[in-house]
């Protein structure tokens, strides 16, 4: 019979399982024998000894381990282990995507087990809160993330320390100098973290690639795409397999197509433009009608699935457009020149012809391959010019085309699509690519010639290529779209609150609705001192626009159906629809719809990092641009705010930068209230929310973070 404790009345088993599942009910907890001993029926001498005896048995099963000198707790390999990838760190805490689990694992840092953001990890989870908030332990980085690091090295006798600009990471990063002996201290270099060894202060990493002298314009914009795993330049292989692709047209070639070398042509680009991958062409076709071509350059005429080019092209997914350059996603011998529609010369292109009649409306479409010939190179400035005077090269075809497109423009905010209308940040360079100006670009009638053609034949393409009929049903063909979804109804209500702290009701809760709301909205608030505020605060509200194989619509456009068909020089998922399209025109099978998605999602994911590399280099040059004004003070509106802090954007130049609560020096104390979002005094009141008005001085610039600090000169109530 088993020895049964007095006390309690608990066997020895009996007590042996209250333990255990003391440790298995608080994991991550460290237990004293005395402690266990009165928890588990006394903690007299009779009762110390059964417990010691116990716990001991556990170590021995591998069920429980000592943490420190009699203090025990469960062990990590008595767990069930979970497979997981770190998603973003703090200078406290990591944060782990795990498989099979919904939400995020927090990890403290002293339980990170030295892995690092990024990195595949073994875990166990440790707590489960009530409200289903999950902590872990990590127990060994599986394998670490490739993703480099970018930094400013600092090179003493024996060691190269590199100080990464990136929040990724909160410690220095050690390389042993000998290895590479050309670093000096203050370059900017790229390395990656290979080794942590347990009771090591940094980590261990190894060189990458010297990207220049911290400063240098090109080692910062190098630094940047390096940063967000992006390339800056193509392998020779690669360049020289686009050298070898056949540019000339062929008499075979122009006897496929339709040649449309006799209608009226141009380009319309930004005047610094180097590849030219659409135009348009419009011919009278009677009874007040016109046919309007939209030609795309046939990139996939030169680029074929499996080639050297076209892999690159699909790994790159996207051109990444920085300040001061564009990072194509295909060899200068493509973009620039075999796929350029220049003018004067006979160009290959995927097409959109449209017969429509004066009220813009679509009579009759015809998709496929073409040849054309350029008539003129339009700048936006140049054809804006023959829109407001009337006068010019080919003013009646551009003065008719614009016509028709600001028709197709009223039709589609008929039909709901949202009116977003936000300032664009541009700046002049000097030689070296350092800012001496920054401006905001301004969208005017050209500009909206060319998107609303460019929308038009993507929305067309997309419905076309939806569907095939068989037997008078129409059969659903797999197709790449470009998505945009519903705000959610939580979202929207956040921008609710936010527009009636200003005086603006916005009742619309789902549907079109909120689509109709929102453009009464922004036409009301236009020239406001909120207008910035409530319009950034209105984007964010709003979903992300995505490429996938299931179609949902475009909410923003409203579009039931919508792609990219017209930029195959810079976007993959153009070329994939190019493809699609001439396979459905020749009457061939649905493709396969799974592979389509997995490129679909690559494309969104690159699109992201090109898009988060750009907001990276806009940050830098503004910081760059601020840095020669230290001490100046500048008007500008609350754009942001934190627990510590607020964002102001500056009137004149829309740069951005922080000023610190801490750092307010008027006697009074600045709290963020997050239920109304603003920041208070609390002594007098002085309430400050998103388009307040303050003047500020520019403090401090940190360029490797990218970042500007200003202090508070003076302040505006807003009620």
């Amino acid at each position: 019979m088993a020895k049964r404790d007095k006390k309690r009345g608990r066997s020895r088993d009996e007590r042996a399982s209250f333990i255990a599942e003391m440790f298995r009910e608080f994991p991550d907890n460290k237990f004293s024998l005395k402690h266990l001993a009165a928890a588990s029926g006394g903690a007299d001498r009779e009762g110390r000894t059964m417990t010691f005896a116990i716990v001991h048995q556990l170590i021995d099963e591998g069920y429980v381990e000592e943490v420190s000198r009699s203090k025990f707790r469960l062990s990590r390999r008595a767990l069930p282990r979970y497979k997981g990838v770190v998603n973003g760190m703090t200078p406290s805490a990591l944060y782990v995507q795990v498989d099979d689990v919904e939400s995020e694992v927090y990890v403290s840092r002293r339980n990170g087990g030295g892995a690092l953001d990024g990195d595949s990890v073994e875990m166990v989870i440790t707590r489960r809160s009530r409200d289903g908030e999950l902590e872990g332990c990590i127990v060994a980085v599986v394998e670490r993330s490739r993703k480099p690091y970018v930094g400013i090295a600092e090179v003493t006798n024996n060691s190269i320390f590199v100080t990464p600009s990136s929040r990724r990471i909160t410690t220095d990063i050690y390389m042993p100098s000998k290895l590479y002996p050309d670093i000096e201290s203050g370059d900017k270099v790229a390395v990656r973290v290979v080794d942590w060894q347990d009771g090591e202060r940094l980590p261990q990493g190894e060189l990458v690639e010297r990207l220049g002298r911290a400063g240098d314009n090109d080692a910062e914009m190098h630094a940047i795409l390096t940063e967000y795993d992006l390339p800056y330049r193509f392998e020779k292989d690669v360049e020289r397999a686009a050298e070898r692709i056949e540019g000339d047209i062929t008499q075979e070639e122009i006897a496929r197509r339709r040649d449309m070398r006799d209608r009226i042509t141009f380009t319309i680009d930004p005047a610094d433009a180097k590849d030219f991958d659409d135009a348009l062409s419009i011919a009278p076709v009677g009874d007040g009608l016109w046919e309007v071509g939209v030609h795309i350059a046939d990139v996939t005429h030169y680029v074929t699935p499996g080639s050297l080019v076209d892999n690159e092209a699909q790994e790159r997914a996207t051109s990444v457009y920085l300040v001061d350059r564009t990072v194509p996603m295909l060899p200068e011998r493509l973009c620039n020149e075999l796929c350029s529609l220049r003018p004067h010369e006979d160009k290959l292109c995927f097409s959109a012809v449209f017969t429509l009649n004066a009220d813009a409306e679509v009579v009759d479409e015809w998709f496929g391959r073409t040849v054309i010939h350029s008539d003129r190179r339009f700048t936006y400035e140049e054809a804006q010019s023959v829109i407001e005077t009337s006068q010019g090269d080919f003013s009646g075809e551009v003065l008719t085309l614009n016509t028709l497109a600001q028709q197709l423009r009223k039709d589609r905010f008929k039909h709901g699509a949202i009116a977003f209308a936000r300032d664009e940040i541009r700046f002049r360079l000097d030689e070296a690519g350092r800012p001496i100006g920054v401006y905001a670009k301004v969208q005017k009638e050209a500009n909206m010639l060319i998107e609303e053609f460019m929308l038009l034949a993507n929305r067309r393409v997309a419905e076309f290529c939806a569907y095939r009929k068989v037997n008078g049903r129409r059969v659903a063909r797999a197709m790449v779209y470009r998505v945009h979804d519903e705000p959610t109804e939580e979202k929207l209500g956040r921008f609710r609150d936010f527009a009636l702290r200003f005086g603006h009701y916005f009742k619309a809760t789902k549907g079109r609705a909120v689509a109709k709301e929102m453009n009464k909205l922004l036409t009301n608030i236009a020239g406001s001192a909120e207008a910035n505020a409530i319009t950034t605060l209105a984007v964010r509200s709003m979903a992300k626009a995505v490429y996938t194989t299931d179609n949902i619509g475009h909410y923003g456009l409203a579009f039931p159906y919508y792609t990219h068909f017209t930029s195959p020089i810079r976007r993959y998922p153009d070329m994939m629809v190019h493809r699609l399209l001439a396979t459905y025109l020749d009457g061939g099978k649905s493709a396969d719809k799974k592979r389509l998605e997995a490129l679909a999602v690559h494309s969104t994911e690159r699109e992201i990092l090109a898009s988060e590399a750009e907001r990276a280099s806009i940050k830098y040059k503004m910081a760059e641009f601020m840095k020669e004004r230290i001490g100046e003070e500048f008007d500008g509106a609350v754009s942001g705010m934190t627990e510590w802090g607020l964002y102001v954007e500056l009137d004149d130049t829309h740069v951005e930068g922080m000023v610190y609560l801490r750092d307010i020096d008027d006697g009074d104390y600045y709290y963020f209230d997050e239920a109304r979002y603003e920041v208070v005094a609390r002594s007098s009141g002085v309430r400050m929310t998103l388009g307040s008005r303050v003047r500020i001085r520019v403090k401090s610039v940190d360029m490797g973070r990218r970042n500007l600090y200003f202090t508070l000169v003076q302040k505006t109530e807003k009620q």
